[in-house]
C-alpha cells in the first residue's frame, strides 16, 4: 500500500508541513472510508452500468449510399479533383 510521500513525491508537489499534515489527515479519512467497504462479498455482484433497466438500442452500422458524389459536390465553395477544397492549415 502507498503512503501519503509516495503520492506525494510523484506529484512532485511542495506542501508546507501544515499542508502536509491536513492533507494525510484528509487522505486517511477518504481510505478509511473506502476500507469500510471491505466488509461486503463483491466476487458475484456484475459491474453496474446504469441505475435504469434501459438497453441502447442501436441500428446495424452499414454503409449507405444516400447521395452521390456529384450532388453532395455541388454545393462545395471550391472541389478539387473530385474532393472538397479547402484552405490549408498547415504551412
Amino acid at each position: 500500500m502507498r503512503t501519503f510521500s509516495d503520492y506525494e513525491s510523484m506529484a512532485m508537489l511542495e506542501l508546507s508541513d501544515t499542508e502536509r499534515v491536513r492533507l494525510k489527515e484528509r487522505f486517511d479519512e477518504i481510505s478509511d472510508g473506502f476500507s469500510a467497504l471491505d466488509v461486503y462479498d463483491v466476487d458475484e455482484v456484475l459491474p453496474l452500468v446504469s441505475v435504469l433497466d434501459i438497453h441502447n438500442v442501436v441500428r446495424e452500422d452499414k454503409a449507405v449510399m444516400d447521395i452521390s458524389r456529384e450532388e453532395l459536390l455541388a454545393n462545395a465553395p471550391e472541389m478539387h479533383d473530385g474532393y472538397f477544397q479547402v484552405p490549408a492549415t498547415i504551412d
